[in-house]
């Protein structure tokens, strides 16, 4: 029986979706592991969305909140919005209330990732806050660490991502995730993966 490891995103602009795409990558080499994206339903309207310059959703498919049940592990992806979780993935998490009383997410590995404007624009903050979610719900948080090793220790140039998760800087938009972004998300989707199995394997 594969192991299900679900990447759930929301993204208004296309960069999260690009490290989804990544970890999906980095989760599907490993050996029984069958990965899925999903994105969470938008809750702005069109011409909101139009005036904001997002452009249009990827084919992902529109997840349920029931569907987190059918995983074996789950990856959740989202842009900050002042230090915290974009309010789409706030709602989605909200709409979780039958899971939670059921339990029926209890046990199941958690991973993170996530874009931020800036340097300072929450890539700390945004995981730790996310992290009361999980909590509830008792789910195992499993932080990437320091498992990509050296590259997270250059100071070269100016990378997203932290032992809590693969991330990005979008800048004002204009700027996409970087090699090195996208190798950390593969590895993060790789690593999960693997943890998911062992789990599953022990159970």
């Amino acid at each position: 029986m594969a192991v299900k490891v679900y990447v759930v995103y929301y993204s208004m602009y296309g960069h999260v979706a690009k490290l989804a795409d990544e970890i999906k990558k980095g989760a599907s080499s490993v050996e029984g592991v069958e990965a899925k994206i999903w994105q969470v339903p938008e809750t702005l309207p069109e011409d909101v969305l139009g005036k904001m310059g997002a452009p249009p959703k990827l084919d992902a498919p529109v997840i349920t909140p029931q569907e987190l049940a059918e995983a074996d592990g789950i990856l959740f992806g989202f842009p900050t919005r002042f230090g915290m979780m974009a309010a789409q993935m706030k709602a989605f998490f909200d709409a979780t209330g039958g899971l939670w009383r059921e339990q029926s997410l209890a046990g199941k590995p958690a991973g993170i990732f996530f874009s931020t404007g800036t340097q300072g624009g929450g890539q700390e903050t945004t995981a730790l806050t996310t992290v009361t979610q999980l909590t509830h719900h008792g789910m195992v948080f499993v932080p990437v660490g320091y498992t990509f090793g050296a590259k997270l220790f250059d100071m070269e140039k100016v990378q997203g991502g932290s032992p809590y998760g693969a991330g990005t800087f979008a800048a004002d938009g204009s700027r996409w995730p970087s090699e090195m972004e996208l190798e950390h998300a593969f590895h993060q989707g790789q690593y999960f993966a693997g943890i998911a199995k062992k789990l599953k394997g022990s159970a």
